[in-house]
């Protein structure tokens, strides 16, 4: 397991900045719809830093989808715990207003 990210931010660090959020992201039982990727790739992009509930009862299953979301989107996985995956993706130019990474560092 890698244990920087991009820009060396540091998994510790994003894990306990995503301690602080809502998951934004639902994916049901029905899985990866064209509707939930576009309304991930949006959320990763305004966001960077978010969580995903996955329902599901497989284990193998919510691994495959997690490892699927974070190929398809070139993010990192931070964490998984349960139904709920953390991941990341550096912005360009992040939002101050949206970027949880900015607005969690503003806070401090």
């Amino acid at each position: 397991m890698q244990t920087m990210c991009t820009n060396n931010i540091s998994k510790k660090y994003l894990r306990s900045l995503g301690h602080k959020l809502k998951p934004i992201v639902f994916i049901s039982k029905n899985g990866l719809s064209e509707n939930i990727k576009t309304e991930i790739v949006d959320a990763i992009e305004r966001h960077e830093l978010i969580k995903i509930k996955i329902s599901s009862n497989c284990r193998t299953e919510k691994s495959r989808l997690s490892k699927q979301i974070c190929d398809e989107n070139n993010a990192k996985l931070i964490q998984e715990i349960g139904n709920i995956i953390l991941i990341f993706k550096s912005s360009h130019n992040p939002n101050p207003k949206l970027s949880n990474l900015l607005r969690m560092r503003d806070k401090t």
